[in-house]
């Protein structure tokens, strides 16, 4: 069974906490610091429990053919895309200055590590928790590092097949041990995502395959209703995406939340958390004034003398004035001697009967 674990300082991951929502800035700022410290801002207000962007060393995450490669698309930052990530990329002081600002205004702040180099410097940022992205959810010997650090990770698990989250859990559990600090995102990386390719019930899936560790989602999908769902089905920690535009030049804007958009979300996180309520049915306090209106009572069908035995025939459920013996009793009923004469369309009352169940 997955153990609970601190993932922020004093947010819990564990079956009886709060879903911990990740606001995912990823590159939504378009290289702009200023952009950047208002997605942060919108992020806290709407209530997310942790901001989040994309740290990369350009030339340890790629290599030169790559960097080299012409990129001219309509999201394009720079003629090829070296110098279109280049762009995007802030620098090591530029994500002090944006961990400062988080501080500042009370909202965690991480980063995903999409190579060693970035790994390292989030380490040393003392950032709460590493997030692994789906690029690298089968990059075995970065993940043996993520989890060298110590920190928890959260690992989206877009473009892998279950026997990769084997190899990925396991790679993990040979540092971190048989309890370890990991989250599993079901995640498809689309984007955007169409409704049939999300797959929520993997989620299910994962929980039975990974006991030892906790499960939640990564959404690309447009909207909010299935990240709703999510919650619904269980997810531990949900990360979307967060944007000023959905129309902005980028390819993860369309796949992400407006900041008003955002609010909502969470809140409607939080309704259905409220609402899942616990597993055990009874008759709640707030239901009292509908019973009480509109509650079944047993009511005589005929007039009954004093000495008949009640049987089936002598009783209906009705709604009735005065309140007597609630019609789930009525096998409790059945067989009872009358001892006081109740009256055609009369509601039962205990003193109308012998004392003592049948």
């Amino acid at each position: 069974m997955a153990q609970s674990w601190e993932i922020c300082p004093n947010r819990w991951i564990d079956a009886n906490s709060p879903c911990f929502i990740i606001a995912e800035v990823g590159q939504n700022h378009q290289g702009d610091i200023e952009i950047a410290k208002y997605l942060i801002k919108k992020a806290k207000e709407s209530g997310a429990d942790c901001v989040k962007f994309q740290k990369s060393d350009l030339r340890t995450k790629f290599n030169a053919a790559a960097l080299d490669r012409p990129y001219t698309t309509e999201n394009s930052w720079g003629d090829t895309y070296g110098s279109h990530k280049g762009h995007l990329e802030f620098s090591e002081s530029q994500f002090y200055q944006l961990q400062q600002y988080s501080q500042e205004i009370g909202i965690p702040f991480t980063a995903s590590a999409m190579d060693e180099v970035s790994l390292q410097l989030l380490h040393s940022m003392d950032v709460p928790f590493i997030k692994i992205g789906s690029g690298d959810a089968n990059n075995y010997q970065l993940l043996r590092k993520a989890a060298a650090t110590g920190r928890p990770i959260v690992l989206s698990t877009g473009m892998q097949t279950l026997a990769n989250v084997h190899k990925a859990v396991k790679s993990i559990l040979d540092v971190q041990g048989q309890h370890p600090r990991l989250c599993l995102l079901q995640c498809t990386s689309c984007y955007p995502t169409p409704p049939n390719q999300v797959h929520l019930r993997v989620m299910e899936t994962m929980r039975k395959e990974f006991p030892e560790v906790h499960v939640g989602y990564s959404g690309h999908e447009k909207g909010y209703v299935i990240s709703l769902a999510a919650a619904a089905l269980g997810a531990r920690v949900i990360e979307r995406h967060i944007t000023f535009d959905k129309n902005a030049k980028g390819s993860d804007h369309k796949c992400s939340l407006e900041p008003e958009e955002f609010e909502h979300f969470v809140k409607g996180v939080r309704e259905i958390e409220e609402a899942l309520g616990v597993p055990v049915k009874n008759c709640l306090p707030c239901e009292e004034p509908v019973v009480k209106k509109l509650g079944k009572t047993l009511v005589a069908t005929q007039d009954l003398p004093v000495g008949i035995i009640i049987s089936p025939e002598h009783l209906v459920a009705k709604v009735a004035e005065p309140r007597g013996i609630d019609a789930d009793r009525v096998e409790n009923v059945i067989g009872r001697e009358v001892v006081k004469c109740i009256g055609s369309d009369e509601s039962l009352l205990e003193t109308h009967l012998k004392r003592g169940e049948k």
